[in-house]
């Protein structure tokens, strides 16, 4: 068992993994990344993308660099699939990098959790999507549909 307790713990039922999943979406949306980090087990192992990370320690150094290239960053999760300990879901973000031009991101997530409701992996698949600003869905504090368009 790791050394906190992050509630929802496993078993999941639907409602609990959807109160994961909008707890992950808050969190990811501070872009703090000592925050997020203190979701995942101190040995958690993550591929993201084309990047293997393990750990704490790395997963913070990847958020510091990844919020430091997405600009303007702003996360929309949904759940898509759920059973005792694990978690699939997929998602959109949106950001723009320094240059101005604005991007979503699609993906979906495999997540694992641990008896405590830490994650201990992370396996994360997203293609990015150059877009006009007037096309964001994100605007003025919320998403414009609420459920995630696959387009």
């Amino acid at each position: 068992m790791s050394e906190a307790v992050r509630s929802p713990v496993p078993p999941f039922t639907e409602e609990t993994a959807r109160q994961k999943v909008k707890a992950a979406e808050d969190a990811w949306n501070t872009k703090d990344p000592e925050r997020v980090a203190r979701a995942y087990t101190e040995d958690s192992v993550w591929r993201n993308r084309d990047e293997f990370i393990r750990g704490r320690a790395e997963i913070e150094a990847f958020l510091r660099r990844k919020w430091s290239r997405e600009l303007e960053y702003r996360l929309r999760k949904s759940l898509w699939a759920f059973d005792d300990r694990r978690i699939a879901v997929r998602f959109q973000y949106e950001w723009k990098d320094a240059a101005g031009r604005w991007f979503r991101s699609y993906g979906n997530e495999l997540w694992e959790f641990d008896d405590a409701g830490l994650m201990r992996r992370r396996e994360a698949s997203i293609n990015d999507v150059p877009i006009e600003e007037s096309d964001r869905r994100f605007v003025g504090g919320g998403w414009r549909d609420r459920e995630l368009p696959l387009r």
